[in-house]
């Protein structure tokens, strides 16, 4: 992948309205993809697929904040309620209508508890997206880096058990022509990585093992050579549990963003 920053095109909302024009879409940063090094890299690859299938889109940039969904998951409605208006009325101020992000945290909090605060918008997740782009022809994908691979695939709470999602991260996996290898415990019966509910956010409650070693755990039993997601908590969380038993050097934990950035050749 072409990882030089003068070729990505990440125009901001404020100069699509200066221009008097709007986006199809906005890409909604989020947090971690914004300040995070290891998901600044999803975000980049994110970026190349949306300029390569020639998608108008535009980001908040200075004027993205928070969506407040730590603060909710944390107990305290107060902050989170704060966080949502203040984005509800920049969101609302540019007309925006259909959102997209890499993050299922902000994608369930925009999709679902947004609504009850003035703030409607068609939400999709990242791969929701590239699964239709490379449905429609807007993205081509050449399978060959990843055909065969043996990979399988963490899903992320809040889109699979959050927002039952579980085709759209592995059509476009198939897509790939890998060999697609589930974990014990997949789809609805799902496995957390231990940052949901603002648990990435805080310190270890006593226990005898941590959640993201024993998800790290099930899915070096069936031997994969990617641990592919769709959040860049997972992202992190896995990529840890890996150093703790240290096969970080046999296995990779990649987005799937990352993933058909890589199959594009961008």
């Amino acid at each position: 992948m072409n990882n030089s920053l003068e070729k990505i095109n990440v125009p901001t909302m404020a100069q699509y309205a200066a221009e008097g024009k709007r986006p199809e879409i906005l890409f909604w940063v989020g947090c971690a993809g914004s300040f995070d090094d290891r998901s600044k890299k999803i975000t980049r690859a994110f970026v190349r697929l949306l300029n390569q299938a020639n998608i108008a889109f535009a980001v908040l940039g200075t004027e993205e904040s928070c969506t407040g969904d730590p603060a909710k998951r944390a107990g305290n409605e107060f902050i989170f309620q704060m966080q949502a208006m203040i984005n509800i009325k920049t969101l609302n101020g540019y007309g925006i209508t259909k959102i997209v992000t890499a993050c299922p945290h902000g994608f369930n909090t925009l999709k679902n508890e947004y609504p009850e605060l003035g703030g409607h918008f068609e939400v999709v997740h990242h791969t929701q997206l590239l699964r239709s782009l490379v449905e429609e022809g807007r993205l081509k994908i050449d399978a060959g880096k990843f055909k065969g691979k043996r990979i399988t695939f963490h899903d992320p709470c809040y889109l699979g058990r959050g927002n039952r999602e579980y085709d759209a991260p592995r059509n476009l996996l198939q897509k790939l022509e890998v060999e697609l290898i589930e974990m014990k415990r997949s789809k609805s019966t799902g496995f957390c990585c231990g940052a949901g509910g603002a648990q990435f956010f805080k310190e270890s409650e006593p226990g005898d093992k941590e959640i993201n070693v024993d998800r790290v755990e099930e899915a070096i039993a069936i031997q994969p050579e990617i641990i592919a997601t769709g959040c860049p908590y997972c992202t992190n969380m896995l990529t840890d549990g890996l150093k703790t038993k240290n096969k970080e050097d046999e296995v990779q934990v990649m987005d799937i963003a990352e993933m058909i950035a890589n199959a594009a050749d961008l």
